[in-house]
């Protein structure tokens, strides 16, 4: 074993074009809690998990971010109620692989600044 292992993910850092249209969405359309802000950056917690939004230092960091795939208990409740709230989805919620008696289903969707997520939910088949 490692004598420092890595524990858990701290911080996923998501960059964004437009810092005001960014927070609006994750804290009105997603529901994530805003725990603080400054002119350039967003802070919110996704069960302790931080999500920093932030527009990027340079035009090295100024691309979409990997996908976080963020787990919800009713991935087609939480696909309707985004969906009606001008979310941008990719497809519909969908079966992606079958283990034993639980099912993983997916459905992806872009933020207001073209980053790519997706929920996800396990449920019993």
């Amino acid at each position: 074993m490692q004598p420092n292992p890595v524990q858990k993910i701290g911080q996923i850092l998501i960059p964004v074009k437009n810092i005001e249209r960014a927070t609006a969405f994750y804290q009105e359309k997603l529901g994530l809690p805003l725990l603080f802000n400054t002119d350039t950056m967003a802070f919110f917690d996704c069960e302790s998990v931080r999500l920093l939004l932030t527009l990027p230092e340079n035009e090295q960091f100024a691309h979409p971010s990997s996908i976080i795939y963020l787990q919800v208990a009713d991935i087609k409740a939480k696909y309707e109620e985004l969906l009606s709230g001008g979310v941008n989805f990719i497809g519909e919620p969908h079966v992606v692989a079958k283990i034993g008696d639980t099912e993983t289903w997916m459905v992806f969707f872009k933020d207001t600044e073209e980053n790519t997520h997706a929920f996800m939910s396990e449920v019993s088949a």
